[in-house]
């Protein structure tokens, strides 16, 4: 019994995958801070950069891609965080899960429907639990506007307006690679949009309406560099959003029913102060939340559910249905008409 208990509270052990920009200074930094998660090992294709993050960062092992299966054979690696490229969300997964590794996946789940469904399976199939890295899950001030939402003191609702945007530098090669990336900035900052309204609400979109552009048709002949969208909700609600590969970085999230709204400014990025604001029985209210580590907050959720054997939020279906929905998107936009979204999980 002893030992059970020394398992059940000891911290989940971690291998990050993927030493980009988000690995780098926000999920490797997010370790300290965590109380049930520890950093025990780190992956990339840059062997050096491998070997000098390890250090820095007090992982004791260090890994390229192409021993990956050495890694996962260490007891002490139970979750995987997979930050690479859209691409090879899947592969990485499938080795992880075969190993019985939990997952953690760095949004978009994965670069299409059909991959994000074996990633699923696969997590199923080897009874290990996979979570989509939505921060906004744990980011106080999200989590006061669903409160908010949930109370029905904004009445029935009507619109949201949101958007996120940044100039994304040509040297993030990859980014621009639809066969990397699944997409453009619909599925790198887009998702946010997508995936906030939905938890919110509650609610599944029925129907997607799209317009893509851009300035750059050879820097953006792959993926969108801009996109605006409409998601049609059941009970009379319409989402507006847009996101831009090309634009000065910023973010919104406005909630507009019938009783009053409430907006956050910004919404997704994680290193600012947010401001949460809006009217309430015709009173305007505001509040302000000091940024917080979001990151390991995803960590140690993660490593609660697998301490508790519970499912996380959000799982992998979660990512799966915010994928589908984005692809939904494109086809609109391709289309140039509303099509209608199939969720089937």
């Amino acid at each position: 019994m002893g030992s059970e208990m020394m398992t059940s509270s000891k911290r989940v052990g971690y291998a990050v995958v993927g030493l980009g920009h988000i690995a780098e200074h926000a999920v490797l930094p997010a370790f300290k801070p965590s109380r049930k998660s520890r950093l025990v090992a780190v992956v990339s294709g840059d062997a050096a950069k491998a070997k000098r993050l390890a250090k820095r960062f007090g992982a004791d092992g260090h890994f390229t891609y192409d021993s990956f299966s050495e890694c996962l054979r260490n007891p002490e690696v139970e979750a995987v965080y997979i930050a690479t490229n859209n691409s090879t969300h899947l592969t990485f997964t499938l080795q992880s899960a075969a190993a019985g590794k939990h997952v953690l996946c760095e949004k978009p789940l994965a670069a299409s429907v059909e991959q994000c469904q074996q990633m699923v399976e696969a997590c199923r199939k080897n009874n290990v639990k996979l979570m989509t890295a939505y921060r906004k899950y744990f980011e106080p001030a999200t989590v006061e506007l669903k409160r908010l939402i949930d109370s029905g003191r904004l009445g029935r609702l009507k619109i949201i307006h949101t958007s996120f945007t940044f100039t994304l530098p040509p040297s993030k090669v990859w980014h621009f690679e639809a066969r990397l990336s699944g997409g453009g900035s619909l599925v790198d900052v887009g998702v946010y949009c997508v995936n906030t309204a939905r938890w919110l609400t509650g609610r599944e979109p029925v129907e997607a309406a799209a317009h893509s552009w851009t300035l750059d048709p050879v820097l953006f002949r792959e993926v969108d560099e801009s996109i605006c969208f409409q998601l049609v909700f059941p009970e009379g609600l319409c989402m507006q959003g847009s996101s831009s590969f090309a634009a000065a970085p910023t973010s919104f999230l406005r909630v507009i029913g019938t009783k009053g709204w409430a907006a956050l400014d910004p919404a997704y990025s994680y290193d600012d102060v947010r401001k949460m604001f809006g009217v309430l029985g015709g009173k305007r209210f505001e509040r302000k939340f000091k940024p917080v580590e979001e990151f390991h907050l995803e960590l140690d959720h993660l490593a609660h559910c697998i301490r508790a054997n519970r499912n996380p939020a959000p799982d992998g279906v979660t990512g799966l249905r915010d994928v589908a929905v984005m692809q939904a998107i494109y086809e609109a936009a391709k289309a140039n008409h509303p099509v209608p979204i199939h969720l089937s999980l």
